[in-house]
């Protein structure tokens, strides 16, 4: 018998009321995410694409319960997402880390690197003291910066840096499933090529699964082994990212590759 995925989304959905008149009564309901179904297994590697306003954000929040699904489940290990509570809840989102498009904003500007890093570390009862200290210089390594930076602030770092310190605060639990949300858009084409080899290495060496969320195609087909196609809030379509690239079946896909200026008869890296 196959394992059950790290985490999964079935027939997933969010609505939000769309309401009109002096009284803003509802009249109908805006479907941000219409019937996803996602999955992420230890070392996959899956591109969600699209264009903005899909729905790509708002699954990811589903994903980690930052959003509450309004039809539809969300499984870790194959229990309900949504039933867990105490110690069991813990360990879900020990399990599974967000990366931020932001990397200004999702850091406390108070806090410094080590500081942040010490967080999740003292949340999850992870380490203390000095073995505290030493896995802090370890995050900071495995994310290309040099230790001497914990004692420094958000805004004494550049975009790239401050996105490596919301990597390295995503692995600081050792997760099994990373979901990066647009982690490459704020940044300058070499410093995202940066942490796109960045997580490439990360998923090979830790066998983490990755879900990464773009609207750049390129950079998803650089990472990912394979591509989900979103649009309208519904999957339109999905496969291994050679033969969806070379050989795409939605006229959409297409668009989105043309649009990349991606060849059609692609060869992966």
């Amino acid at each position: 018998m196959m394992a059950a995925p790290i985490i999964e989304a079935r027939a997933v959905s969010k609505w939000y009321p769309r309401r009109a008149g002096v009284l803003r009564r509802q009249v109908g309901a805006i479907r941000a995410v219409d019937r996803m179904n996602v999955s992420l297994g230890a070392g996959q590697t899956l591109g969600l694409v699209g264009e903005s306003g899909c729905g790509k954000t708002t699954l990811a929040k589903l994903l980690v319960r930052l959003l509450e699904a309004s039809e539809g489940e969300v499984f870790v290990h194959g229990q309900p997402f949504a039933s867990l509570r105490g110690p069991r809840l813990l360990a879900a989102r020990r399990a599974i880390q967000f990366i931020f498009q932001d990397p200004l904003n999702s850091l406390n500007p108070r806090l410094t690197v080590e500081e942040t890093l010490a967080e999740p570390l003292v949340i999850h009862r992870l380490a203390r003291g000095e073995a505290r200290r030493s896995r802090i210089r370890e995050l900071l390594v495995a994310v290309q910066l040099p230790p001497s930076y914990r004692s420094r602030l958000p805004r004494e770092l550049s975009g790239g840096e401050r996105q490596r310190v919301g990597i390295a605060r995503a692995l600081a639990t050792e997760p099994e499933a990373l979901i990066c949300d647009e982690p490459i858009a704020s940044l300058d084409v070499s410093v995202g090529a940066q942490i796109i080899e960045l997580l490439r290495t990360l998923a090979h060496r830790r066998r983490t699964a990755l879900l990464f969320i773009s609207h750049d195609l390129g950079a998803v087909a650089s990472l990912c082994d394979r591509i989900a196609v979103m649009k309208d809030g519904r999957l339109v379509e999905f496969g291994p990212t050679e033969e969806l690239l070379s050989r795409p079946a939605h006229s959409y896909t297409e668009l989105l590759i043309r649009s990349a200026s991606l060849d059609l008869e692609f060869v992966p890296p």
